[in-house]
């Protein structure tokens, strides 16, 4: 554990060596911590057995990026002074001022989800998720300054901060978690739906949204199900689960893998999943790219901590007195999808946006909702 000036220090000369870095945050954690490569070596994932921090783009066949556990060095320090997002904050905050711009947007956007909703209405796909950017001109464009930010205001986020030679620098605050595991046992979610938090979390949900997110934890089941190395699945009851000043509806899903080698094939079945691509899953994704216009880069694609060791102390009751000094170390995942996010380029933010399409989807309603999503990016660049 260090101080937190010194955990800053250290960042920005990384950043300014150009050597790949990321600091990041656990939801509702006030450990802050960080990995720096200590080569400028590129270093691809090539399989899910090895150890660091993995950042995957949208597209799985493209290049994930791996800051490898084995030759980096590792800080964190203790941010007690976290707080959570004002949801006034979002009301009040304005939309852009180039307002032909937006207007512009807004047309290409709606557009693109009515075709969206025509093809499902024709039986081609039931869901598909449909994304846009927008560009956004940065006060300050430190990355430090807006990851302390984010840190601030969505302490119930993962929220991250990450810059490679090869990706460039994203920031982000994601609710949604890919996957969990440690040792055999891996945890999952199914999140759809959104609306904006007003003080209540226990709130009605429309059909459309109802029936999105049941999509999703259905897909996801089944395909979890299909695979040979996979056990004792577990769903929970749908619920509202608050992200800042949004919510969503949060599936639970748990289960058992028959050996670790069954890692792998469990992520690729998850990514991408319905919450950012639609389904069938290959329906929607040649939808996707053929449609979207713009491509995605890491956008809804994974970020997080893969087979990082972790330290699990026996039981110091009295009847277990001579185990106290013994501990058991074990891989530990824990991988998010990256919503919520933002590339910054040259004094300017990118952010990246999106929402679920069904056959009662409304292209101005869609439209609303990208334009409420993006607020959780806007609001750690203004003054």
């Amino acid at each position: 554990m260090i101080q937190e000036a010194e955990f800053y220090n250290k960042i920005s000369e990384q950043l300014k060596a150009r050597k790949a870095v990321v600091a990041y945050s656990r939801p509702g954690d006030h450990l802050v911590k960080a990995i720096l490569q200590n080569d400028n070596k590129t270093h691809q994932l090539k399989d899910f057995n090895e150890s660091g921090f993995v950042f995957a783009p949208f597209k799985a066949d493209e290049a994930a990026y791996i800051i490898p556990s084995e030759g980096s060095e590792f800080l964190e320090f203790d941010n007690k002074d976290a707080e959570d997002i004002d949801s006034e904050l979002f009301e009040s905050f304005p939309l852009p001022t180039d307002f032909e711009l937006m207007e512009e947007d807004q047309k290409v956007h709606e557009k693109l989800v009515q075709k969206g909703i025509d093809r499902i209405k024709a039986g081609e796909f039931q869901k598909v998720v449909l994304a846009r950017s927008e560009k956004v001109q940065v006060h300050d464009p430190d990355p430090l300054r807006i990851f302390k930010k984010l840190l601030n205001k969505y302490s119930e986020a993962f929220v991250y901060l990450w810059s490679h030679p090869e990706t460039g620098t994203w920031l982000g605050a994601t609710p949604e978690t890919l996957l969990r595991s440690e040792r055999n046992k891996f945890h999952t979610m199914a999140l759809a739906g959104t609306q904006l938090y007003k003080g209540e979390e226990n709130v009605e949900w429309g059909q459309k949204e109802v029936e999105e997110q049941a999509f999703v934890t259905d897909y996801i089941v089944e395909s979890l199900k299909s695979l040979k190395g996979v056990a004792d699945l577990e769903v929970s009851e749908p619920y509202s689960s608050r992200a800042g000043s949004l919510l969503h509806i949060r599936t639970d899903i748990s289960g058992k893998m028959n050996d670790a080698e069954d890692l792998g094939e469990v992520i690729s079945s998850l990514h991408p999943t319905p919450a950012v691509c639609g389904m069938p899953k290959q329906q929607a994704l040649q939808f996707i790219l053929k449609n979207e216009g713009h491509e995605r880069e890491y956008y809804s694609g994974y970020l997080g901590e893969l087979n990082m060791k972790s330290t699990t102390h026996r039981s110091g009751n009295r009847r277990n007195q001579e185990n106290r000094q013994f501990s058991a170390i074990s891989k530990k995942t824990e991988l998010f999808v990256n919503l919520r996010c933002m590339k910054l380029r040259e004094g300017q933010a990118r952010i990246y946006i999106g929402g679920g399409i069904t056959k009662d989807s409304n292209a101005a309603d869609e439209w609303m909702e990208t334009v409420n999503k993006s607020q959780t990016m806007k609001a750690v660049l203004v003054k």
